[in-house]
């Protein structure tokens, strides 16, 4: 009898990683928890993208843990880290990168279904089911990616990622490269996602805009280190430090409120 897959927490302890002996994250530490959204907000150089590959297995920390599902990515192998990591996929910043322009947008798509044991003939299928699930027409999968716009890849990405079924979205900066309306449509569909499905998210971005309508709980980073961690709402109303207040300025273009303080 399988035993019961652990619960999908994203975990990571006092987590360390330097570049030429000087530290791009400087002993961070955060928990996503099942079916919660947690937005990790900071400026270019911050250390959020080093902490995406972090989570994600794709770097290994100079010191600290990473945990995912209760284990360890870097000690796993063969098909029990396929079925891990199928667990914990990635939507990046600019998927006309990251997809392969000579295959047409369903191939990708496809192609992430075939690694995971999808047989042949349900791939054409799960493809267009993709496809509608994240708000495009099934027939924008016979199209290469430069015959999409920056909304409609970013779409495909996202489409990508949940190929494998996955209980958490590591999302860096998915919005960056979008313009306000293709950003909005985009938030909408992980909102949606979330709400249907009860996928987690870490959601990474320099707008703490962003990250308010989307995330339960928001860190704060800046030079590696978190500054600043609570409830979106509250970073939002009475950010406690000048350079939360400085994010949410850069932001919306108003004062930021300062925390209250009783004597």
């Amino acid at each position: 009898m399988t035993a019961p897959a652990a619960p999908a927490e994203l975990r990571l302890d006092t987590v360390v990683k330097r570049y030429g002996g000087r530290p791009a994250v400087d002993g961070v530490s955060l928990a996503v928890g099942p079916g919660e959204a947690v937005g990790l907000v900071g400026e270019s150089g911050s250390g959020k993208s080093t902490l995406a590959r972090l989570a994600l297995g794709l770097l290994a920390p100079d010191g600290g843990t990473v945990r995912f599902a209760g284990h360890d990515p870097y000690r796993l192998r063969g098909a029990r880290a396929r079925a891990v990591r199928g667990r914990l996929q990635f939507v990046p910043q600019h998927p006309r990168g990251s997809l392969n322009p000579a295959l047409r947008a369903g191939e990708a798509v496809a192609f992430a279904l075939r690694l995971h044991g999808t047989p042949r003939a349900e791939r054409a299928g799960a493809v267009a089911g993709l496809f509608r699930q994240v708000g495009l027409d099934p027939a924008l999968a016979r199209r290469h990616p430069r015959e999409l716009s920056g909304g409609q890849l970013q779409r495909v990405a996202v489409a990508r990622a949940l190929a494998t079924r996955p209980d958490l979205l590591v999302c860096d900066e998915p919005t960056s490269a979008l313009d306000r309306s293709a950003q909005a449509r985009l938030l909408d569909l992980l909102t949606g996602l979330r709400e249907r499905t009860g996928l987690g998210l870490l959601f990474i971005s320099h707008d703490l805009a962003v990250v308010r309508h989307l995330a339960d709980r928001v860190l704060v980073l800046r030079h590696g280190r978190v500054l600043e961690e609570g409830p979106a709402a509250d970073l939002w109303e009475a950010p406690g430090h000048p350079y939360t207040r400085a994010l949410l300025e850069a932001a919306t273009g108003r004062t930021a409120p300062r925390p209250t303080t009783l004597t």
